[in-house]
């Protein structure tokens, strides 16, 4: 067994929801630094599972996170993205930051044209918007990344360049990274 700490220990996970169950008995361990890609079609509940470790939805079993984790988390997609009426900048001051810290994460992902800030969410494609979302996540400096499908909407070269950002970042920082998708 590995000696790296244990940054999420989840034993005899059970979701039950409105009378049907989605988990059952699921147990693993997450070392700090390590990558859990959970793979799966749609349906097969993995957003649920990312859900449930957020403390978002009620469950059996026990979830534990190492004291003090810092979570980072990059949600599926958001339905209601044109309807925001914030600018790009303004969504980032949600979370009182700096704009040098915006710009840092910005470029984190690739985005290079600080223009995109003064852009209303809403105008934004859905491969920019992931990005937006990836940068939102990163900008509080979290021990632990979840994402759900985070490359919905993004073509492959950003892809590209997004994955070997958060594999440099993970080697980096130790990051741990819980990583959903049905896409192999």
């Amino acid at each position: 067994m590995s000696k790296k700490e244990v940054i999420l220990d989840v034993k005899n996970l059970s979701v039950e929801l409105e009378g049907e169950k989605i988990l059952e008995n699921l147990s693993f361990r997450v070392r700090k630094g390590e990558v859990l890609t959970i793979l799966g079609p749609n349906g097969a509940g993995k957003t649920v599972l990312l859900k449930t470790l957020l403390g978002l939805l009620p469950f059996k079993g026990k979830i534990k996170w190492k004291k003090g984790v810092k979570i980072g988390y990059v949600p599926q997609r958001l339905p209601f993205i044109k309807d925001i009426p914030l600018s790009v900048e303004d969504f980032f001051k949600l979370k009182k930051i700096s704009k040098e810290k915006i710009k840092e994460a910005l470029f984190s992902v690739g985005i290079k044209e600080l223009n995109i800030l003064k852009k209303k969410v809403g105008e934004l494609s859905s491969g920019q918007f992931q990005r937006i979302l990836i940068a939102f996540a990163l900008v509080d400096e979290p021990d632990v990344l979840l994402f759900d499908e985070p490359m919905a909407g993004i073509d492959i070269g950003a892809e590209e360049t997004i994955y070997s950002f958060l594999e440099r970042l993970r080697k980096k920082k130790r990051l741990t990274i819980l990583l959903v998708t049905h896409d192999l």
